[in-house]
């Protein structure tokens, strides 16, 4: 005998293991260069350009990233298979204050001061090791999420050509005026000991509680009565230096008891009620009859100094340098006292005022500046006894002295919003007035604007809201940085003139007269022999400490050009990456490159970057490439707005599955291997005395946090190991006690032997940010050998289908695997299922039609046994029109980058494809032959698994390559794509697409899924047969659509007998209630809802519904009014008779009688069999074409029902022989309840 033909598809294994399915995907994407691939060929091809947002890479990737990642694959693999040329290219950022906390806090050093006693050039060498610390990790996960980037030629910020580009761009910002130096106040880093931009300052703010004091300064010429000033930051009163009123405002004099006080009038009634007591005003005038009288200030130190010295004014005379009540506008009566405490050293407004006052003398620098602070943001020696102090530690001690003195009226907390270091959590930032370089952003403030309303902004609202109000309160840019580690700031100051030179590279550098650049190369060329594996001197020529040694000279002139101490803002250098990756135009072939990759089409980031590096992008292309700059620099052709990203994704934040923000130091933070590789978790040990209870042989206690982001239930085994040592492991029981934190696990001795570990040192105070790392003897690996990881293609889905990009997601393993579940498993179910039938019967695709070329949903179409699917049932034809649909709707959504919208008709099609037409067309594959019928089956359900696979490799790249590779490769393994990512995105065929056959089935689909709900409520089992069901349709026009349909619904319902009734004709078995919805229609009624409320309780629920069913709507009398409820606005609830039982929804009515005859009883009870042997048939994991030999026994009832269900039973279960009774059984069969009934059920292989 000939042996029959291998089987023509790899049959897809019964147990799921995503991770090891992608781990071979992988492999073969490596071996092939698949991604090399999709770049190749393509020179003619439009471009699609992305630009990557570096990450820094010294700390490991977390969730957020992989969010990102996954977010910026997806429409560069989109466009790709749309026929686009989408180069890639990676890039690391690798400057700036994220490196340098991050080194300080490895080196256990804090400041300025520490760093430079450390040595700047040490420090320099180990930021440049800490930036690449985890680039394996990152590069691990960038190819695990199946990221497909360029990383062997990525850009990295402080290489030479990068920096030189950056000095490029700071050059043309000095030629075009926009670069200068400015004396201001900024929002100041203390312990970093520098400037941070308005951006950074916004990434920082978080909620606090600040003292607020009300202080009063005594008069001079009435030391009695007192200004009673308000200030939320105690300490910056020792620099006191004026006191402000608005000179429009009234001001009251009040009497305070032990003195008298001065107010602004329109808040002495909420200054009563803090003091808790009467205030009589004594006194009433203007704030500019107060301007000019002299106070004493609240500490004296500068006063002093000063003594009664008095300066000269410009127009004649003398005044106070200080301590004097001044005008100004800002002042308002929002909160406080309406009179402010002025210290120029620590306000914006405050140093406007100074130097308004400064105008007002002859000599404006003899007034100086007093300031008690040192840059550390500590009292200085000006003060002995608070000297070294930190601002914010010596807020209670001024308190006390002032209260010691009678200063202090009264003090109070005060919640509100307050800035901190956005790399340095605990670390407060305060206004200082220091030196800085700044970018004159505001003089293109509109130019600004102008260009972010042409980006396509996602979501919209992002444009005019949180981006669009940051450039509207835009401010000059605070460039510079005193600190080590960045882009130095390449402006050298001439020692003698002051002269500034804005140098654009080295080149430039090397050209200047009298240059030691050549020294200074050939110092540090000498200085790295002797540090074997530093960094190469080409790159850190341009960093600091050996870019200040060098300087020129100005010929004829003393004195040389000595660079700034500064380094720039590291969201300068980001923001420069669109030109700084190519080394624009310092290096060859940039110009050419850049002017091809910019601007970009897409970028995507998390919100956070609406004040970081979107908007150091866009700034720096609406400065910087102005036409003029783009024509000189040879651009062709000019671009105009929007530069330098065409469309901005703004994601939201990963959240914990209670949508807290996750945290690795609170623990509530599931870490990404857990999802894309294996459910394990490290944990910290502890035995009975460390936990406070006591441990129990056998169990593993965990907190219920740990069990349930583990996705692990209590009372489940699971394996324990020590992380060095992952053979010796034991199995436990884990369960869960209320009095353990996180990440901690209580073992009873036995365990702690078994395995070699030892409680930890920390014991149960440990954190779960130190459980990783902890000693090997410390920890253990907690295991759920059960489940398997849901993979990669699980956690890209998750992000692309759990909630829309922009809002917050809540992340969690059940989380991803809820929606595995509804989709990917789905899908791999349906294509399970063709795989195994089409082996059955030997059906390829390709009969006839072997090296087709075309897509294979289309190849088919040449193949022999296909025909029209006009020739086809309509269930054919119903999902090939869904398919389009789906399709359809998917491109429109992701070309408008709506992903959540896509993913979501995804999933609505593959629900379709599985739930409604496989699950309506099995019998067509179980019968013998390939018949027509059989055939149309099998090109139906390729063509729409082909369509779908294609469909859905942006969204789930590996899997839709395994389906590939099966589907289309083994029948056509030569001239189709070997990968789908090589292949075209399919196009949308209108011709194959039904609307009014949509509606049908859609209709159809509505009305089986209210009968179901109708059983659901009512306990009726969908496997017992009912009579009949009737069904009264909201559309009538559809009735007769629907109706051909009949038969279909009763088998899907379960009933003998479907009926379509008239409107009105139901009404002898249920009644109606129709109700407004008041949540829908409540933002649009607001205070009208209780009368809304009462109108529909007194009206005639037949009658609307009656008007619902014709109209669409009703229109009822709202207190004389004559007001519309569409549809959408109401709920028709249905309550049907004894006998009955109803639902209604927006398809309609459907009513199922439920009283049961014996003959139908009997038919429930076969069914019920049917679906025990079936079960048996799955434990015994029998194939799907494995016959059997089946005995059924029990009462008299169980016999007579399977010998009237022999031929169903026979047929549906493949049982060749069916012996019904006592005969036959051995003691080994199942014995079990049939509906009360008892039975027994023995089954074997035939």
């Amino acid at each position: 005998m000939s042996q029959p033909p291998a089987p023509l598809f790899a049959t897809v294994p019964n147990e799921i293991d995503f991770p090891a399915d992608e781990r071979r995907t992988l492999a073969f994407w490596k071996e092939r260069r698949i991604f090399e691939q999709t770049l190749q060929g393509r020179d003619n091809a439009p471009a699609f350009i992305f630009y990557e947002g570096p990450p820094t890479a010294n700390g490991l990737p977390h969730n957020g990233h992989v969010l990102t990642r996954v977010i910026k694959d997806l429409f560069p693999r989109y466009k790709t298979m749309r026929g686009f040329r989408v180069p890639r290219k990676a890039g690391w950022d690798t400057h700036g204050l994220p490196v340098e906390v991050e080194v300080e806090k490895e080196l256990r050093i804090h400041g300025k001061a520490e760093i430079e006693r450390y040595g700047v050039e040490p420090f320099t060498q180990r930021c440049i090791e800490s930036v690449f610390r985890y680039t394996n990790e990152w590069e691990r996960l960038t190819e695990r999420i199946g990221f497909w980037v360029d990383l062997p030629d990525a850009y990295v910020t402080y290489h030479r050509t990068y920096v030189e580009s950056v000095w490029w761009a700071l050059s043309e910002l000095y030629r075009k005026g926009l670069l200068y130096q400015g004396h201001k106040v900024v929002w100041w880093w203390p312990q970093g000991g520098t400037a941070l931009s308005s951006g950074e300052v916004g990434m920082g703010y978080r909620t606090v509680d600040d003292p607020s004091a009300y202080v009063a300064f005594p008069l001079k010429d009435a030391p009695d009565t007192g200004l009673l000033i308000w200030t939320t930051t105690p300490w910056t009163l020792p620099s006191n230096m004026f006191a402000a009123v608005n000179p429009s405002v009234d001001y009251v004099t009040v009497d305070a008891g032990d003195r008298k006080l001065i107010i602004a009038a329109a808040l002495r009634e909420e200054l009563i009620k803090k003091l808790k007591k009467d205030l009589p005003v004594l006194a009433t005038q203007k704030g500019s009859a107060l301007v000019g009288q002299r106070y004493t200030p609240p500490y004296d130190v500068y006063a002093q100094r000063v003594g009664n010295t008095e300066l000269p004014l410009k127009g004649g005379g003398t005044d106070a340098p200080a301590w004097r009540v001044i005008g100004a506008d800002f002042v308002t009566l929002s909160s406080g006292t309406g009179i402010v405490h002025i210290a120029p050293a620590f306000g914006e407004d405050d140093y406007n005022a100074f130097r308004q006052e400064r105008t007002r003398f002859a000599q404006p620098d003899a007034l100086e500046l007093f300031c008690a602070i040192r840059p550390d943001g500590t009292f200085s020696e000006d003060f002995p006894h608070l000297t070294g102090r930190f601002v914010k530690d010596a807020d209670k001690d001024i308190q006390r002295e002032l209260k010691e003195r009678g200063r202090l009226v009264l003090v109070e907390q005060y919640r509100h919003e307050y800035p901190f270091c956005w790399r340095a959590d605990d670390d407060p930032l305060i206004q200082f007035a220091r030196p800085a370089w700044y970018i004159r952003t505001t003089s293109v403030k509109d130019q600004a604007i102008a260009n972010n309303r042409q980006v396509n902004w996602v979501p919209e609202h992002i444009k005019e809201g949180r981006f669009g109000d940051f450039l509207a309160n835009n401010v000059d840019w605070a460039l510079s940085r005193e600190r080590y580690w960045g882009t130095p700031l390449p402006l050298w100051v001439h020692s003698e003139t002051g002269e500034v030179e804005a140098i654009s590279s080295l080149q430039a550098l090397r050209e200047k007269p009298g240059n030691n650049l050549a020294a200074v190369e050939a110092e540090l060329k000498e200085f790295l022999t002797h540090k074997p594996g530093a960094t190469s001197s080409e790159h850190l020529i341009v960093h600091k400490p050996w870019i200040d040694k060098v300087t020129f000279e100005k010929p004829g002139t003393p004195g040389r050009f000595v660079r700034v101490p500064e380094v720039v803002d590291v969201w300068f250098d980001s923001g420069c990456m669109p030109f700084a990756q190519w080394g624009y135009p310092h290096v060859a072939g940039s110009q050419e490159k850049f002017a091809q990759a910019f601007p970009a089409d897409f970028i995507s980031e998390a919100i956070d970057q609406t004040r970081g590096w979107f908007y150091s992008l866009l700034m720096i292309g609406t400065l910087i490439f102005d036409e003029e700059t783009q024509r000189r620099q040879g651009l062709s052709p000019v671009q105009g707005f929007p530069l330098p990203y065409k469309t901005c994704i703004v994601l939201g934040h990963v959240s914990d599955k209670e949508g807290k923000k996750e945290s690795k130091s609170k623990g509530n933070y599931t870490p990404p291997e857990i999802i894309l590789d294996e459910v394990r978790m490290d944990f910290a040990v502890l035995d009975d005395k460390a936990a406070g209870v006591p441990g129990v042989a056998g169990e593993a206690l965990i907190a219920r946090e740990d069990l349930e982001g583990l996705d692990i239930q209590e009372g489940a085994k699971v394996q324990l190991f020590r992380p060095d040592a992952p053979g010796v492991a034991v199995t436990v029981t884990v369960k869960v006690h209320k009095k353990l934190k996180r990440r901690v696990v209580l073992l009873a001795k036995k365990e702690l032997e078994a395995l070699g570990v030892a409680p930890s040192a920390r014991g149960a105070d440990v954190m779960p940010v130190e459980v990783p790392r902890l000693a090997p003897a410390e920890r253990v690996v907690l295991k759920d050998p059960a489940s398997r990881a849901p993979g990669a293609d699980a956690f890209r889905w998750f992000f692309f289908a759990a909630s829309p990009t922009w809002s917050n997601t809540r992340h969690s393993l059940s989380n991803v695997r809820l929606l595995q579940k509804d989709f990917q498993v789905k899908l791999r179910n349906v294509y399970s299922f063709f795989t195994i039938y089409a082996n059955i019967d030997g059906f390829s695709p390709a009969t006839g039609n072997a090296g087709a070329t075309e897509a294979p949903w289309r190849a088919i179409r040449q193949s022999t046994g296909w025909r029209e699917p006009s020739q086809r049932t309509v269930l054919d034809r119903w999902i090939l029109s869904e398919v389009q649909l789906a399709l359809r709707d998917a491109t429109r959504s992701l070309d408008a980058y709506q992903v959540y919208e896509a993913a979501q008709r995804l999933v609505s099609l593959v629900d379709a494809l599985s739930n409604w037409y496989l699950r309506r067309s099995r019998e067509r594959f179980w019968g013998p032959g390939l018949e027509q019928d059989k055939l149309d089956a099998y090109f139906t359900l390729y063509e729409a698994l082909t369509t779908i696979t294609a469909l859905s490799a942006p969204f789930i790249p590996f899997f839709a390559e395994e389906m590939w590779g099966n589907l289309v490769r083994r029948p056509w393994p030569t001239s189709q794509p070997e990968s789908v990512h090589l292949g075209r995105f399919p196009d949308v065929e209108e011709r194959l697409i039904d609307e009014g056959l949509s509606a049908e089935m859609g209709a159809v689909r509505e009305l089986v899924s209210l009968g179901l709900k109708v059983r659901t409520d009512n306990r009726l089992k969908v496997r017992q047969p009912l009579a009949r069901a009737d069904v009264v349709l909201s559309r009538r026009e559809l009735q007769d659509r629907v109706a051909v349909y009949r038969e279909l619904i009763a088998d899907e319902l379960n009933v003998h007998e479907v009926r379509f009734l008239e409107s009105g004709q139901e009404t002898d078995v249920v009644r109606y209630k129709v109700r407004p919805n008041l949540r829908a229609m409540g933002s649009r009624l607001g205070p009208k809802l209780a009368p809304v409320r009462k109108a529909f309780d007194a009206a005639d629920s037949r009658s609307l519904q009656r008007e619902l069913t014709l109209q669409g709507k009703v229109v009822l009398a709202v207190d004389g009014e004559q007001m519309t409820f569409p549809a959408e606005e109401l709920e028709v609830l249905v309550e049907a008779n004894p006998g009955y039982a109803a639902a209604g929804a927006g398809v309609g009515v459907v009513v199922l009688h439920t009283e049961l005859t014996e003959a139908l009883v009997d038919e429930g009870l076969v069914r019920e069999l049917l679906a025990r042997v079936q079960a048996a048939r799955k434990d015994m994991a029998l194939g799907y074409t494995d016959r059997i030999r089946l005995w059924v026994d029990g009462d008299a009832r169980v016999r007579k029902v399977t010998e009237e269900g022999r031929p169903l039973i026979s047929r549906e279960t493949l049982a060749s022989e069916l012996h019904v009774g006592p005969e036959g059984f051995t003691g080994q069969e199942e014995e079990f309840n049939l509906n009360g009934l008892p039975a027994r059920l023995r089954v074997e292989r035939a």
